[in-house]
């Protein structure tokens, strides 16, 4: 402990036990976190105490406090208000802040003779119309995609009048999405009213008051007899109706509602939010996360800094599990709304559906910032909370092959953040003993791997990498028969066995002479079914490989002169037992250690026919 951390200590020490805020400063004096506490005393000095068992970000935090003020409060309540004036106010470094980096947006209109609809992240001096500014990236292009296809406006790079009639019409003509100015069937006075219309529903608070206005100027300019006019009319409106029909009901709540869910892979995590108002999803917003450790701390301080900065709070906010302080927060968000706000987590029904959801989304974009699919994460999510271990982005599984105790081998895979890393698979013969004892040669197996990884860790590459799960092709007694030996290396991994049935398909996980079914878990079930075919297939072709080699090294054992050693370099150099028989006498005394006499002695097998 460093001087600096036993004077903090000290100071923190003399607290008193009062609720209140206290504010983190570095040696610049800047706040760098702000925090609550029910007795200032007791949470302050905890950041002064031992590391051992702190967060790596709260760790990354200590190590730049300077000083620390405080403010004593009446209650527990008010502390919270106040840290959240304060956040808002100083937007320390180390609060979870889910700013939206992408600013506001807008939809632009274009200043040229053929005006275009765009959306747009930022307002520039170019001449252009902008409406907004939104907050959400989601409406701006929900909206002006849904302006574009309704009102047959262009989406395409071509400009006008420079590029009418210099080519074909495009797949959205051909499709009705397109009104085609660039082969000049609609006039600029035509473009013009129907981007003028696009506005003027992109305008409307709803479709509801556009459509009514569409169907009214349809019925004068069919009073009028003006039926073309009356038909392209009629067909934007069921345009209007097909894309307000898109966005589908996905709750029968009526209320409006958020949903907030969590995705991890390695050290990054993403929230997804979910908006939803009369049951349609009208908005959703993701944020990228790191040094997340504590998923009930996070879930707290991601809900306060989401609604600091934002006025819409709904009467529900679904959350993805268990918050740090919920009753408070629920307090402080009804007192920000004026009505009673309620936080639920739920496990089964509608909701839970809409939270399952929101945490594909957000499995998704995490796995979109990594070059992955979102099914592989969701995946790995759903085994760690069915086995109740903290990850499993690198999964080691073992499987033993043999032909009633001979050729004895052993295949070992890595699944990768959910998919198999062929890099990393390695094979082993069993050395230890003869015949057949699957228990004694998974044993064997697992002591050589990680005995080379205490010999190799400092790489933490290969088997200097240890995994974050231990699966093996079996039951209870594969994994009695390995656990002594992790113990005795004290490596620390989860470890369990995959239990096949009858028909020798995945059935459950085991462990401790317990079962955990896997089949209602269709993501995790999926994952460990292909891991146990995986090491099967992996360990039989191993087994096959050798069992081959071994039944032809069996026949060339049976040539006078020719022993075990001797059968293995032919096989070395020729690879197959044809190749041998078709060898010259000059051929095979080109293998070192082949003389004359051990050629001619397998020229005169062959040629006996004996094979």
């Amino acid at each position: 402990m460093t001087e600096k951390i036993k004077s903090l200590r000290k100071k923190a020490m003399a607290l008193p036990l009062s609720p209140g805020v206290y504010l983190m400063k570095n040696k610049e004096k800047e706040i760098i976190y702000v925090g609550k506490a029910k007795a200032l005393k007791n949470r302050v000095s905890s950041y002064f105490a031992s590391q051992t068992n702190m967060q790596t970000k709260v760790k990354k935090m200590v190590s730049h406090v300077d000083d620390f003020d405080y403010i004593i409060t009446d209650s527990e309540f008010e502390a919270l208000v106040l840290e959240c004036s304060l956040i808002k106010q100083h937007m320390p470094k180390y609060n979870i802040l889910l700013k939206d980096d992408k600013g506001y947006h807008y939809i632009k209109v274009t200043d040229s003779p053929y005006p275009r609809i765009q959306a747009a992240m930022q307002k520039i001096d170019d001449g252009s119309t902008y409406i907004g500014p939104y907050t959400s990236a989601f409406v701006v292009r929900e909206a002006v995609d849904a302006a574009q296809k309704i009102f047959k406006l262009p989406q395409c790079n071509k400009v006008f009048p420079r590029d009418i009639a210099k080519g074909r019409p495009c797949l959205n003509f051909h499709i009705n999405q397109c009104s085609a100015p660039c082969t000049g069937r609609i006039s600029r006075e035509e473009y013009a009213k129907s981007v003028q219309d696009a506005l003027n529903f992109l305008m409307k608070k709803g479709s509801d008051e556009a459509v009514n206005e569409m169907k009214e100027e349809m019925m004068k300019a069919s009073e009028n007899l003006e039926f073309e006019k009356a038909a392209a009319l009629r067909d934007r409106i069921a345009a209007v109706k097909r894309i307000t029909d898109r966005q589908k009901v996905v709750s029968d709540s009526k209320t409006e509602q958020d949903v907030f869910a969590f995705a991890q892979m390695q050290d990054k995590t993403c929230l997804m939010v979910l908006r939803f108002d009369m049951g349609k999803l009208c908005d959703g917003e993701h944020f990228f996360l790191s040094d997340v450790e504590d998923l009930t701390k996070t879930r707290s301080e991601s809900i306060l800094s989401y609604y600091l900065v934002r006025d819409r709070i709904p009467a529900k906010i679904l959350v993805d599990g268990e918050m740090e302080d919920e009753d408070l927060i629920c307090e402080w968000l009804t007192e920000k709304r004026g009505r009673k706000v309620s936080v639920i987590h739920p496990q089964i029904g509608e909701n839970a559906k809409l939270v399952e959801m929101c945490r594909a989304n957000a499995a998704e974009k995490l796995a979109q910032s990594a070059g992955r699919k979102g099914k592989d994460v969701e995946a790995l999510e759903e085994l760690t909370k069915l086995l109740g271990i903290e990850k499993a982005d690198y999964i080691e599984s073992y499987d033993i092959s043999h032909t009633s105790g001979a050729d004895n081998v052993a295949g070992m895979i890595v699944f990768k953040d959910g998919v198999p890393y062929k890099k990393a698979y390695k094979r082993f013969s069993i050395k230890g003993f003869d015949g057949q004892d699957d228990y004694g040669s998974m044993a064997e197996v697992l002591r050589r791997r990680f005995t080379h990884y205490l010999e190799e860790k400092e790489t933490a590459e290969g088997f200097g990498r240890l995994p974050d799960l231990i699966l093996l092709d079996g039951g209870d007694g594969q994994v009695n028969a390995v656990k002594p030996v992790l113990e005795e290396l004290g490596i620390d991994v989860p470890l369990f066995g995959m239990v096949k049935d009858s028909s020798h398909r995945t059935r459950a996980i085991q462990s401790g002479g317990k079962e955990i079914a896997i089949n209602s878990n269709r993501k995790a079930f999926t994952l460990v079914s292909n891991i146990q075919e995986e090491v099967h297939r992996f360990a039989i072709s191993y087994h096959r490989q050798k069992h081959k080699k071994s039944s032809i090294s069996t026949t060339l054992t049976q040539i006078d002169t020719i022993g075990e050693a001797k059968a293995r370099l032919l096989l070395k150099n020729f690879k197959t037992l044809t190749s041998i028989k078709n060898a010259t006498i000059e051929e095979l005394m080109s293998v070192k250690g082949i003389t004359r006499i051990n050629a001619e002695k397998i020229a005169e097998f062959f040629s006996e026919e004996n094979v």
